[in-house]
């Protein structure tokens, strides 16, 4: 009895831990990618917040709900791409006006995850399912940096957002466009008069007339949430189609990266001995024979690696030059060394993997049907 107890209480922490592993495993390249563009766009934090809260939901939530239908890099690309044009939007509106930045951030995401086959888009449903999926991701990314608001704004853009896909898919698989669910359609619809409404209002506050403020309104409403979307989507999608193939070829990569893992390890790891050896030579040739080096009176060890290793790369390093004859010699032996170690030894890894690198060309060669 206990023991069955014990195997109920490992299965839901295993599978815990591997959905955790997982989504770190998503989030890691996305946070490289977004936050230092993001802070390149813009040096507002809470864009920065909203760029890398957008594009780590987007990520993680695709990565895991995906699994390993074309590979975890599919994640990690829409989940980029999100978080970058979220940071784009964010830095060019004022404001962060969320309608005219949700409404192409969903049409993105759908778009892309169309075009990379994640979920073929066979009609309305389908896209209704995947505008919905798609702005409860974002929504919840946005939450940090704008709120409940940012949350509502990304539900709300659904109905047009899966009008629109709805309508394109129908037009790409060559049947007659069919006609749109009227609940589809009336919510489209009210999106639209309430963002109209909306922005007139605000209009009619900041001093404008009715009229302007209602013109202005019927123009601007309509093209941040019909118009761009409608191109942000179709481009997204074209995107997607294009990527897909590369992003495969990424599953192949990953057999040769584990094959060659520890060889190129254990070069890399040789090679970082000669560096840290050397700068050990140099700084006790410095101590000892003051004046072998010009402008290392007050190098430290950090000084020193630097120092051999732009010398392993056969570089000058600025500040720290060799003068006397016993720099020079030490300098050349640790060039002829760091040199001999990459051509020789990195030879000799390959040639040790190379009967493995070839398996995994004829299993993919049989798996493809070539």
């Amino acid at each position: 009895m206990l023991q069955i107890a014990r195997t109920r209480v490992r299965v839901p922490f295993g599978k815990l831990v591997r959905l955790t592993w997982r989504s770190l495993q998503a989030a890691a390249p996305v946070v490289v990618v977004v936050i230092p563009f993001a802070y390149a766009v813009t040096g507002v934090h809470n864009d920065v917040l909203l760029a890398g809260g957008c594009g780590l939901a987007v990520g993680v939530g695709l990565d895991l709900r995906m699994r390993e239908r074309i590979g975890r890099s599919a994640g990690a690309v829409v989940g980029a791409v999100a978080g970058m044009a979220a940071a784009l939007l964010a830095g060019l509106v004022p404001g962060n006006g969320v309608m005219w930045i949700v409404p192409p951030l969903v049409a993105l995401a759908v778009g892309l995850v169309d075009g990379l086959g994640t979920t073929r888009l066979g009609g309305y449903r389908d896209a209704a399912a995947q505008a919905l999926t798609m702005s409860a991701l974002i929504g919840a990314g946005l939450l940090p940096a704008l709120g409940v608001g940012g949350l509502l704004s990304c539900f709300l853009v659904t109905p047009p957002t899966a009008l629109i896909a709805g309508a394109f898919a129908a037009r790409r698989a060559g049947r007659r466009l069919p006609r749109p669910p009227v609940l589809l359609t009336l919510g489209s619809l009210a999106v639209l008069a309430y963002a109209i409404d909306g922005v007139m209002h605000e209009g009619l506050r900041g001093g404008r007339p009715r009229a302007d403020a209602l013109l202005d309104a019927a123009v601007s409403v309509p093209l941040a949430m019909v118009a761009i979307p409608v191109g942000v989507f179709l481009t997204a999608r074209a995107a997607g189609v294009w990527l897909l193939p590369r992003l495969r070829i990424y599953r192949q990569l990953a057999e040769y990266l584990r094959v060659m893992w520890i060889p190129i390890g254990s070069f890399a790891v040789g090679y970082l001995a000669i560096i840290v050896v050397f700068a050990g030579f140099a700084g006790m040739l410095a101590r000892f024979s003051p004046g072998a080096f010009a402008g290392a009176d007050d190098a430290g060890i950090g000084e020193w690696i630097a120092f051999a290793f732009f010398r392993a790369l056969a570089q000058d390093y600025p500040g720290i030059v060799p003068v006397s004859p016993a720099a020079w010699l030490l300098v050349g032996v640790q060039v002829i060394l760091a040199v001999g170690w990459a051509l020789v030894v990195f030879a000799a890894v390959m040639s040790s993997i190379q009967p493995r690198l070839e398996r995994i060309a004829r299993q993919a060669l049989r798996s493809t049907g070539n």
